[in-house]
């Protein structure tokens, strides 16, 4: 019997999206639609959860099994579906808030336990469905409703959250680049446990032109950086740019000036399991660097639903019972009269 090939619209119900016009949802939605599609992994086959705010909002509009949960809990509820079905294609929409406030313990134990789980974490800096409060990842001095003369606390950094707590995938992308972000989703589906992607998204109305840097092709070529596995690091408009080693610090050369050749430019190895060279790209800050995209890191490691399963198989091997009724008859039975 032939496969049958989903396509996008397979993936559509029909919902029209309830964002505002201009947000980075939007796109986020048309990349993981495509992504979907490309899996080709069956509607019925595949989950979408999320928590509460804006972006998870997503599976609303998306034709599969659905849940939209409660504040923080999107990867508890996540953990419990996978660990239940664990032929299931799971992926879970969060916000930054939703993800690293409130929901903090779960995303850091997720990454550690290594669950199967495709994360996406969509950081727009700013708590945008309660109007406009600062979020974990809002950046010290930022001004907002709930910090009038500016934030007195430093953001979190995603990544480093995420490889703190030993995880093994994670990748960044722009929210307006969908053609390069189909293929990030793709490859975080294709890693067998956690996989985090970072989105950088705008909102339009709370935190207008946050990631303004990167909004545009033109713009990510100036102040980006995609990393490819293997491939040399270099960037810029003509790709005149790269990225060497000095000491133990990054730093950032133009290829042909004081005699650096491409054979000079770092590779990018994202399989590395040592994840200090990951750690300094995935910080890299504009201006003085670029700001990493792509899948930074994708390592192996056992997943967390394969050893339960493992291990619950193990055990009933070694029992004289494999169900409720035999365990009831492996005691002294009374009858009562």
């Amino acid at each position: 019997m032939k496969e049958k090939k989903y396509t996008v619209q397979n993936f559509k119900n029909g919902q029209k999206p309830r964002w505002c016009a201009g947000c980075g949802d939007h796109a986020l939605l048309n990349a993981l639609l495509q992504a979907l599609a490309k899996l080709n992994v069956a509607p019925w086959n595949t989950e979408i959860i999320s928590g509460i705010g804006c972006s998870s909002r997503l599976p609303y509009y998306v034709n599969a099994y659905c849940f939209h949960t409660i504040h923080g809990r999107a990867l508890a509820v996540s953990t419990g579906a996978k660990v239940a079905n664990p032929s299931m294609s799971v992926w879970t929409i969060m916000g930054d808030g939703d993800s690293l406030a409130i929901g903090g313990d779960h995303f850091i134990h997720a990454m550690r336990r290594n669950i199967d789980l495709n994360i996406i974490l969509l950081n727009n800096k700013i708590y945008g469905l309660t109007k406009g409060q600062y979020s974990p990842t809002s950046e010290r001095g930022f001004v907002s409703k709930t910090s009038p003369y500016g934030t007195v606390e430093d953001p979190f950094e995603p990544a480093e959250l995420i490889f703190g707590a030993r995880g093994h995938f994670f990748a960044r992308c722009a929210a307006s680049d969908i053609e390069n972000n189909v293929d990030v989703l793709v490859a975080a589906a294709h890693h067998k446990g956690a996989s985090m992607v970072e989105v950088l998204q705008n909102c339009v109305i709370f935190n207008n032109g946050i990631h303004a840097s990167l909004a545009s092709k033109e713009l990510r070529e100036k102040n980006a950086i995609y990393l490819k596995d293997s491939k040399p690091m270099v960037f810029g408009e003509n790709n005149e740019y790269g990225l060497i080693l000095e000491g133990l610090n990054i730093k950032v050369v133009k290829i042909g000036e004081n005699g650096i050749t491409l054979k000079d430019i770092l590779i990018h190895d994202a399989h590395c399991e040592d994840a200090t060279l990951h750690t300094k790209l995935a910080m890299m800050k504009g201006p003085d660097f670029p700001i990493a995209l792509g899948v930074i890191r994708d390592v192996k490691a056992p997943t967390y639903e394969t050893a339960v399963t493992e291990q619950i198989e193990e055990v009933k091997a070694k029992k004289s019972y494999h169900n409720f009724e035999e365990l009831m008859m492996t005691n002294n039975i009374w009858e009562i009269k």
